[in-house]
């Protein structure tokens, strides 16, 4: 799964810089519930993992599900607060990437 120092990476965040620690390892849990909640199956970082191999509705963790919690994350990192200020909706392209990264893995049903 996913490390601080990838988010930090990603977020241009200075390795250096610790205060945000505890809310980036809060952030890897949100979205790696974020994935699961959306695709309706249960992430693994493993396929070894007995729990995977018994799971037939498993979701491996691989880079297109990275890419998405990436992006997440960021978007978090950035708009910290639950509005867009502006007349752009700011969020309608992550809404899109994130879900074309997604939507293959994701199970409908009623």
């Amino acid at each position: 799964m996913l490390t601080a120092e990838q988010v930090k990476h990603h977020c241009n965040i200075e390795p250096e810089f610790t205060e945000d620690d505890a809310w980036l390892q809060a952030r890897i849990k949100a979205a790696a519930l974020y994935v699961e909640n959306y695709t309706q199956r249960r992430l693994y970082e493993f396929a070894d993992d007995p729990l995977y191999q018994a799971d037939e509705d498993a979701l491996l963790y691989g880079e297109d599900i990275e890419t998405a919690m990436l992006l997440l994350i960021g978007h978090w990192y950035a708009n910290r607060e639950a509005v867009v200020v502006g007349t752009n909706n700011a969020s309608a392209p992550l809404d899109f990437a994130v879900d074309a990264l997604l939507q293959p893995y994701r199970i409908y049903g009623l």
